[in-house]
């Protein structure tokens, strides 16, 4: 496992947020992440525009749902 020096400390302040801002930062990390996941798709099929980038994305988000039920 890589090592996460700062990881102790990320995890104090996480406790003193409240339930509000920890529920705040929970969708901002959602966020990032489906627009990384977005990013990496536009990267890896640059020719698609962007209706069949969301498509391709609905496409394997629903392929991983469906592998987990």
């Amino acid at each position: 496992m890589k090592p996460r020096p700062n990881h102790r400390e990320y995890l104090r302040i996480l406790r003193r947020l409240s339930p509000e801002d920890r529920l705040r930062k929970a969708f901002e990390l959602s966020d990032l992440s489906r627009e990384l996941f977005l990013h990496g798709l536009r990267k890896r099929f640059p020719d698609r525009s962007e209706a069949e980038v969301r498509d391709i994305a609905r496409e394997r988000i629903e392929k991983c749902r469906k592998r987990s039920s």
